[in-house]
């Protein structure tokens, strides 16, 4: 979209549902409604930023479809299909203090409490039991580690997170 910092994809247009405009929605928020909280919806249109409206949305079986305006054919409906749904940054509720979105973690360095540099956070992901840091390790690793994967364990690995820093501190050791 314009700066990644700037947007954030909530989910997808996925194939036409009818004959009328409709389409189905990929959503990517944690409750599948959750999609339909953010308005404006952006769309990347070649080289030009679009605003999408929702004029309306209902489930169907277990998915989404919704009805853009302006998009009133099966025709606009497939110009639609793949095109990834992005909201502004704003839009995102605030957090407390001690609380953070994971697109704030990626890019901060990571540093174990003696001070050993492990390199970049490149990623978060779920896993069953508890969140994950994919941390990009530093060309000269001392472990000739390229890349660890870090549990996102609040007060038991993390203990710092310092934003006007850029910098994670956690309690891990660089032999893992």
């Amino acid at each position: 979209m314009s700066k990644a910092s700037d947007t954030l994809v909530v989910g997808q247009f996925g194939a036409p549902y009818g004959v009328k405009g409709w389409v189905k929605i990929n959503a990517y928020t944690d409750e599948l409604t959750g999609i339909f909280d953010y308005s404006p919806w952006f769309i990347q249109q070649g080289k030009e930023v679009k605003e999408v409206q929702v004029e309306q949305w209902r489930m169907h079986n277990k998915g989404l479809v919704a009805k853009i305006v302006g998009v009133d054919d099966r025709d606009g409906a497939d110009a639609l299909k793949n095109q990834s749904i992005a909201i502004s940054s704003e839009q995102l509720p605030a957090l407390a203090d001690d609380e953070f979105y994971w697109r704030d973690l990626i890019g901060l360095k990571v540093v174990n409490l003696s001070g050993y540099n492990f390199g970049t956070v490149k990623d978060m992901f779920e896993t069953g039991s508890n969140d994950v840091m994919l941390v990009q390790a530093n060309h000269n690793d001392a472990f000739g580690q390229k890349e660890r994967m870090i549990p996102y364990l609040e007060q038991q690995v993390v203990n710092k997170v310092d934003l006007e820093a850029q910098t994670i501190t956690v309690d891990w050791d660089p032999s893992f």
